[in-house]
């Protein structure tokens, strides 16, 4: 990567408190961004991958353009080519992924009575109380709020699990977040899992892979024959060579008979010779396994190539209720999956339903509960929520090496563990080079005597007539 003096100055990206001016912007280059390493470097892109890294030499004394600060989506929108941004005070990371959401139950948790938490069945209880009573339209108009909410806070690939009612079409929800993901395509990669239940008709998982779902789920340990549930949803997966996604083991408490669903999960794909991705999502009571049982256990599952998806926030709430004392976290094990090299991916789950009453869709919320919760290092975490999240989704990985895609976030340039501790908020969010959120965060303090003060004439309120409303790109950047 050339530092030419006769190149157009850099459009800079601005201080974390500044304007957020950027979304729309199809980006060229990233001018003078740290990475994780510490490194100062000038990152290259084009057709939506990073073409070089380089790193960074003199800066080149050019002015800004004149008008360069108007908004990105103007530019954009003007035909004007992909942008050279000067990311100096900015540290860029890969963009995460929420590997395990339920898009169709977000955001539903203010239609519940306040202080009724419950455990897991007592959650399943509730949104089966309600879920007749939701339509299509409904999903999509709450997905696309989640889906504002994740993307940014540098989410841009989601895995969301959706329920087939037994009440009316089993369907209309899973309808609703394939029209959704076909919005979201470019910006967004949204991967649809049926949820399918021991009631839903073997039929109805045909169905959903001819309307083109991106992976088949079901939850056997809510099933009164577990093997068989498992049975069913591997033999249409057989069929239709499409991924599987389980809710695997999320209790506590161990099997009456000792099996665990991950255990036959393995040994089916084993037997069966399969070779899409198969995930066991949430896994809690490899948790609860003493470590001679859990190596076995934790062997097997390499064996059959599993991925694992822990998902600390929801199962903390839903988890352990009945416990008088030493309550269990209801983490799986994640350590000792790491150390065997599974694919470990981490995720919230639930937003804000009965399920999880809770969470901000944030990945760095995620991050924190797994160094405080599973006491991984920050590398680790933010590898769960990155890395490890798109290899256990069977998707290209992102990031800052040559040929990647360019799915990258900015944050503040400050040391990586106040980040994944969710102490900063402004981000600049890349999908394929393309920044689809700009997010910055102005604050006003006084917290002493000394710096009391009347508050300026022109920060009151104002008398004037509103504004005229804006047009759709200057809502876009403001």
């Amino acid at each position: 990567m050339q530092h030419d003096a006769m190149r157009p100055a850099a459009l800079p990206v601005g201080p974390p408190d500044g304007g957020a001016l950027l979304a729309g912007a199809d980006v060229a280059v990233l001018e003078g961004v740290r990475t994780v390493d510490g490194a100062v470097v000038d990152v290259e892109i084009a057709e939506g991958r990073v073409v070089a890294v380089a790193d960074r030499g003199p800066r080149d004394l050019v002015a800004p353009e004149s008008g360069s600060r108007a908004p990105a989506a103007e530019r954009a929108l003007a035909g004007e080519p992909a942008l050279r941004l000067d990311a100096s005070g900015w540290l860029v990371l890969p963009a995460a992924c929420e590997p395990h959401a339920h898009l169709d139950k977000a955001l539903t948790a203010a239609r519940f009575p306040a202080g009724t938490g419950e455990d897991l069945v007592g959650a399943v209880a509730q949104w089966r109380e309600l879920v007749p009573h939701i339509d299509g339209a409904d999903v999509l108009d709450r997905a696309r709020t989640a889906v504002g909410r994740y993307a940014a806070r540098g989410i841009t690939t989601i895995r969301t699990h959706v329920d087939a009612p037994a009440d009316g079409d089993p369907l209309r929800l899973l309808d609703a977040l394939l029209t959704l993901r076909e919005e979201l395509a470019g910006s967004v990669t949204l991967q649809v899992c049926l949820l399918g239940g021991s009631q839903t008709p073997t039929e109805v998982f045909a169905e959903a892979a001819a309307r083109g779902v991106d992976a088949l789920g079901g939850c056997p340990h809510l099933a009164s024959d577990p093997r068989a549930e498992i049975t069913r949803v591997l033999d249409v997966a057989e069929r239709t060579g499409l991924p599987v996604d389980l809710h695997a083991d999320e209790r506590t408490a161990l099997p009456d008979d000792g099996v665990l669903d991950v255990e036959e999960l393995a040994r089916q794909v084993i037997a069966r010779g399969l070779t899409q991705r198969v995930t066991a999502s949430h896994a809690v009571r490899l948790g609860s396994l003493p470590p001679e049982r859990l190596a076995a256990v934790v062997g097997l599952v390499a064996r059959a190539g599993l991925g694992v998806v822990t998902l600390p926030i929801t199962n903390l709430y839903l988890q352990g209720r009945d416990a008088t004392h030493l309550a269990p976290r209801g983490l799986t094990a994640v350590r000792a999956l790491l150390d065997a090299g599974i694919p470990v991916a981490a995720g919230a789950d639930n937003l804000r339903d009965p399920f999880n009453p809770a969470g901000s869709g944030d990945p760095f919320e995620t991050t924190s509960l797994l160094m405080t919760a599973a006491h991984l290092s920050a590398r680790e975490a933010l590898d769960a929520v990155t890395a490890g999240a798109r290899t256990v989704l069977g998707l290209p990985p992102a990031g800052l090496t040559v040929g990647h895609r360019a799915d990258l976030v900015l944050v503040p340039d400050v040391p990586l563990g106040d980040v994944l501790a969710g102490g900063e908020h402004a981000r600049v969010v890349l999908a394929a080079g393309r920044v689809v959120a700009d997010t910055r965060v102005h604050r006003s303090l006084a917290l002493g005597p000394a710096s009391r003060q009347a508050i300026p004439q022109s920060a009151r309120p104002s008398t004037r007539p509103a504004a005229p409303e804006l047009s759709a790109p200057e809502q876009l950047v403001r």
